[in-house]
């Protein structure tokens, strides 16, 4: 069993904007990988890649509440991913975390 105390820092960053995630991508290398750390940057980096995709489709519709329905979906879900990270829990995000994992699963 890993020592997920270990990996938590990692997992946290994953979650601090896009930059965050391929800092902990480099920081989860071969000699330190931890199974934990490695849950968190599939589901992060999934979660901000969507975003800004479909963020881009989203801008072109002219509806205030398109769009603010857009930014609060994204937001809850960040916070779900992140609030398990913080308490070392592999949760994944609802809807699409199972997408993530199938689709990074090299991370």
């Amino acid at each position: 069993m890993e020592n997920i105390e270990k990996s938590k820092n990692t997992a946290i960053i994953a979650y601090f904007t896009i930059i965050g995630s391929v800092i902990a991508i480099f920081m989860n290398q071969e000699e330190n990988k931890s199974e934990f750390a490695s849950f968190h940057i599939r589901q992060t980096l999934g979660l901000f890649i969507s975003f800004f995709m479909l963020g881009y489709f989203v801008g072109y519709v002219n509806s205030w509440t398109a769009t603010s329905a857009f930014y609060l979906f994204y937001f809850i879900l960040w916070i779900y991913g992140f609030s398990g990270a913080l308490q070392g829990i592999k949760r994944e995000l609802p809807i699409v975390g199972g997408f993530f994992q199938k689709t990074f699963k090299s991370l």
